[in-house]
């Protein structure tokens, strides 16, 4: 668990994108590419460290998803 919390973004154990991924909702892709190994390069996180709003059902590539 440790090596883990080292290796995710700072924002992954309260971001809505890793409930999605636990309630089955979204595929292991979107953690794996985004939350993991290139959590820079996520949406969500960029906005986030910019202080930009965003719903909780927008994907780490910006997607929308309402039905989230």
């Amino acid at each position: 668990m440790e090596k883990m919390r080292q290796r995710v973004g700072k924002w992954y154990w309260v971001c809505p994108v890793r409930a999605y991924y636990e309630r089955g909702e979204l595929g292991k892709k979107s953690i794996d590419n985004y939350c993991i190994a290139h959590w820079e390069s996520c949406i969500r996180y960029r906005m986030d460290e910019r202080g930009e709003h965003h719903p909780d059902y927008m994907l780490p590539n910006g997607e929308i998803r309402e039905e989230l």
